[in-house]
């Protein structure tokens, strides 16, 4: 198995930058200055038409969409216990939370981030007014979820879900209300910073603005 990835620091690559790390799987890593344009190069874009991060290249066939890719590479290696096993009581909680993380509170931190680009300027208040309620709902949620004392979102062991929601809390870091400003969530970040691979990732991707004291 074979493994290039095409990330861009703190982006939507970050998560399976940290996944790879996380189960220490040999691959190589290619900057893309997404601040220079460089994923609208026609090079990258044969890779991902879309020119977006991440861009990972399994067995040479590129491949895209960061919680896609979380979800394969649990797939190609079970070991890493990164998924509950087809047919375990807990794939259904799983399958629904990366659909959730995906499909909810993903696209509502693009509105909040792109709305003025991906969208008329003139109504990019309302749309990031709306965003904001979308993703404090789902810190709500998460922190509702985690007021049990579990140390993971789906209980006990650490999944793809966790990778993909502590990359998506990151980003609030700078929101009115970030993510950390909630109690069993910030309890949970802290855990989740403290991971050795999550240090390695920022080290390798030399982001120093989210990391515990």
């Amino acid at each position: 198995m074979s493994y290039t990835l095409f990330y861009a620091p703190g982006a939507a690559s970050m998560a399976v930058h940290w996944m790879l790390i996380e189960m220490d799987l040999v691959f190589n890593a290619r900057l893309i200055d997404i601040d220079r344009g460089a994923q609208k190069a026609e090079e990258y874009l044969r890779l991902n038409p879309a020119g977006r991060v991440p861009t990972l290249l399994v067995d040479g066939v590129p491949h895209g969409e960061s919680a896609a890719l979380l979800m394969l590479l649990a797939e190609r290696h079970p070991q890493a216990a990164l998924a509950p096993a087809v047919g375990a009581r807990e794939r259904a909680p799983w399958l629904e939370m990366m659909v959730y993380l995906a499909n909810t509170l993903l696209p509502a931190m693009r509105d909040w981030f792109y709305a003025g680009v991906d969208g008329d300027p003139q109504g990019a208040d309302a749309v990031q007014a709306l965003a904001r309620r979308r993703i404090e709902k789902a810190w709500d949620r998460l922190n509702t979820l985690l007021a049990d004392d579990r140390p993971y979102l789906l209980g006990g062991a650490l999944s793809t879900a966790d990778l993909l929601a502590v990359m998506l809390m990151r980003w609030s870091r700078n929101m009115p209300r970030p993510a950390t400003t909630w109690p069993h969530l910030a309890s949970y970040i802290q855990r989740m910073r403290a991971r050795p691979a999550f240090v390695e990732v920022n080290a390798r991707e030399g982001l120093t603005d989210w990391s515990n004291p």
